[in-house]
């Protein structure tokens, strides 16, 4: 792809793209190569190729004689860090943050457990060292490199898990933290006592100590549901 098709073809991805996840678009809804060409004035290529991507992403699906037609909910690949953030854009951003940290609920907790068993000890120790820098920089209210720090300590407990599967919902995990900096859920400086759990975990997985290391990640990930079921800013 040549560098002005990428850009047409990014053109009509980020305006198609949010629509349909937003639901301006209704199930079934049919669109044809030769009305996206006209209305975003590109070539019968860069049509085809945006479409392509958005048939990944289970957005659509085109068939012969039918069009290119918009699929229900259900049938998206809800994992898809674009699509999640095309969600976050969109008005329903609120109920995708909430679904996303329902999934870090699921998921979180038993990874940090994991990782306090199965992780090579000197990168367990490691991890300390992050959750450090984390309250120092919240306390500062330096929340951009904050936010860097607490994507890397949620990958990292996730990656020392040891389990593949777990290690793969990374890009999501940093979505939703991004996600709530970029919409101003966070508040200038984090809470304390969300420092104090971040650091907990930390030294319980230092220690090997699973069951600590547990209790104190779902207490991160609940007080996350609680600020978002306040439409309030969390840590």
């Amino acid at each position: 792809m040549t560098t002005e098709h990428r850009t047409l073809h990014n053109r009509v991805l980020a305006v198609l793209g949010p629509a349909i996840a937003a639901g301006e678009y209704a199930p079934g809804h049919a669109f044809t190569l030769q009305g996206l060409e006209n209305d975003f004035g590109v070539s019968r290529t860069v049509a085809r190729e945006a479409v392509r991507v958005l048939e990944s992403m289970g957005l659509v699906v085109s068939r012969p004689r039918t069009g290119i037609r918009v699929r229900p909910q259900r049938d998206w690949s809800v994992f898809d860090p674009q699509l999640i953030r095309w969600r976050l854009a969109g008005s329903g951003r609120m109920e995708q943050l909430r679904s996303l940290n329902e999934l870090r609920a699921a998921v979180e907790p038993g990874a940090a457990a994991l990782a306090a068993e199965r992780g090579p000890a000197d990168e367990r120790a490691q991890l300390e060292a992050v959750a450090e820098r984390m309250t120092l920089t919240g306390q500062a209210g330096e929340l951009t490199t904050f936010m860097e720090l607490d994507i890397a300590f949620h990958r990292r407990i996730l990656e020392l898990s040891g389990n593949e599967m777990l290690s793969g919902l990374a890009e999501v995990v940093t979505e939703v933290l991004v996600a709530r900096t970029s919409y101003d859920l966070m508040p200038h400086n984090p809470r304390p006592e969300a420092l104090r759990l971040h650091m907990t975990v930390a030294r319980a997985v230092r220690d090997g100590l699973p069951d600590v290391a547990e209790a104190a990640m779902r207490a991160i990930v609940t007080e996350v549901a609680d600020a978002l079921r306040d439409d309030a800013p969390g840590c």
